[in-house]
């Protein structure tokens, strides 16, 4: 079972922390300040497709892809009262990545780019991005830093709904540099009774270095480095770093 399959039903309930709302509002602050402006907008994987909807609802011309069909069946559901204003939903894995068009911006929120562990389909995902935005155009990321992963190495988490229970064990190495989380989910069938699935979830750990220098071979610029939500310089102890990176105007 690939990831997210299980979790595509409940993964709205389990993540309500992960404020979507904040993270589309500050999206859209940093489009209004963007020259040229920003009218159409790839969203990355996507996911159930929360911050496309957000986007969307504010008028941008959204596209959202992402490797998970249960995941897009979520996303295009929560689209449906969006009626023509809808992003446009398309089932493509970050590294094969092809729109057939260019766009203004592209965003990947909540830490997308760490499940691209091998570095060779990192730089295909930053080439293809690029290729697909028009000269000039942004390309906003946030991706989960070593210091976090590291500090996760041996946790055990719980999130629990109505409906149900997940156990997430995770496992860092540093060899690899990679973060495990297998997770244990329990959902209720309706008929008085738990069904249970386990998923592999591998993120990992890419430094600022590495992320610098992959987006710059593939042809981006102006490459700046945040805190989470912030228009400050990351600190040490940084859970999350947000990139800004720029298609050259030629």
């Amino acid at each position: 079972m690939s990831s997210y399959d299980a979790l595509a039903a409940s993964y709205d309930a389990l993540t309500a922390d992960a404020e979507h709302a904040r993270r589309a509002a500050y999206l859209i602050r940093q489009f209004r300040r963007s020259r040229p402006p920003v009218e159409t907008v790839l969203d990355l994987a996507c996911g159930t497709g929360t911050i496309a909807c957000l986007l969307a609802e504010k008028g941008y011309r959204v596209i959202a892809a992402d490797g998970s069909e249960e995941m897009l069946t979520q996303a295009a559901r929560k689209a449906e009262p969006l009626g023509e204003r809808s992003p446009l939903f398309l089932h493509q894995a970050m590294p094969r990545l092809r729109l057939g068009m260019t766009v203004d911006a592209a965003i990947s929120t909540l830490d997308s780019l760490n499940y691209l562990t091998r570095t060779s389909d990192l730089r295909e995902t930053f080439r293809r991005v690029c290729g697909c935005l028009r000269p000039g155009g942004v390309f906003y990321f946030d991706v989960n830093t070593p210091w976090k992963l590291r500090r996760m190495d041996g946790q055990v988490y719980l999130d629990e709904t109505e409906d149900s229970f997940c156990v997430w064990r995770t496992f860092f190495s540093e060899k690899t540099g990679i973060c495990t989380y297998q997770v244990d989910l329990f959902q209720e069938n309706g008929q008085g009774s738990w069904n249970r699935a386990f998923e592999e979830h591998r993120e990992r750990a890419w430094s600022r270095e590495e992320l610098e220098s992959y987006l710059k071979d593939a042809g981006f610029c102006a490459v700046t480095v945040t805190g989470d939500l912030t228009s400050r310089p990351p600190r040490p102890e940084e859970d999350r770093w947000i990139f800004q990176c720029r298609k050259p105007l030629n």
